[in-house]
């Protein structure tokens, strides 16, 4: 399955390297990431991919939720057909 990961809040050291650190603890591949800075708000999404189950992804989206706490910043991940269907005009 196919995942999009979204971070945003202040930028800092090691928000990528954290992130994706967690993506491979939870053997999701980092397939494309795009961030941006723009003075000190940190802005990035990621597409990931996992064989994993849903269980699996919940457990995941809960780690990063826990990591963005943790760091000042907002994770969120979703499956692909979900973002796709919320941003589908």
């Amino acid at each position: 399955m196919r995942l999009v990961i979204t971070v945003i809040g202040k930028d800092k050291v090691g928000i990528l390297a954290k992130v994706s650190s967690l993506c491979a603890e939870y053997n999701a591949n980092i397939t494309d990431v795009t961030q941006s800075v723009l003075q000190d708000l940190f802005a990035m999404v990621m597409l990931a991919e996992t064989e994993e189950s849903d269980k699996n992804l919940a457990a995941m989206s809960d780690a990063l939720t826990e990591l963005g706490d943790g760091m000042g910043l907002k994770i969120h991940v979703m499956h692909e057909d979900v973002f796709n269907t919320m941003h589908r005009i």
